[in-house]
């Protein structure tokens, strides 16, 4: 099988910039193709987990959780069920991430090894805020 690699927009939300408290990078369920890249999650087990080891560009691994949030389908009054990656914080912050930047990752399906990276936004060099359009993760092709 040939790498797959995925990106996605970055928000002020995402790299933590707006000072609210997120529960990770949100992956949504119709990315079925990036789900499938990463290990299984056992959906009859109430929020299931992963560690990831991530390499960036310079080679250092990062460790992140990847998590199945779903307690809608364990309790009476849950609500979630979503898909995300935490403990990202300090990863972006090492790579000065903004709102704009993308992230970038990227494996090999089946060998649980990735890599991951930010992409600099392209940005004019005025003052005025930039206007970021969500988009969500998409494939590189």
């Amino acid at each position: 099988m040939t790498i797959q690699t995925y990106e996605k927009e970055l928000t002020a939300n995402d790299t933590g910039e707006t000072g609210a408290h997120q529960a990770g990078i949100h992956i949504p369920k119709s990315q079925t193709d990036l789900l499938a890249l990463l290990p299984p999650l056992d959906a009859s087990t109430k929020n299931p987990d992963a560690w990831l080891d991530m390499a960036d560009d310079a080679g250092e691994i990062w460790r992140f959780r990847y998590i199945y949030y779903n307690n809608s389908l364990h309790d009476p009054s849950g609500t979630r069920n979503e898909f995300r990656i935490t403990h990202m914080t300090s990863f972006f912050r090492s790579v000065g991430a903004r709102a704009g930047d993308t992230l970038v990752v990227s494996g090999k399906p089946g060998t649980w090894q990735y890599n991951i990276s930010v992409r600099r936004a392209q940005i004019a060099g005025t003052p005025e805020p930039v206007r970021i359009r969500l988009r969500g993760w998409q494939r590189v092709y």
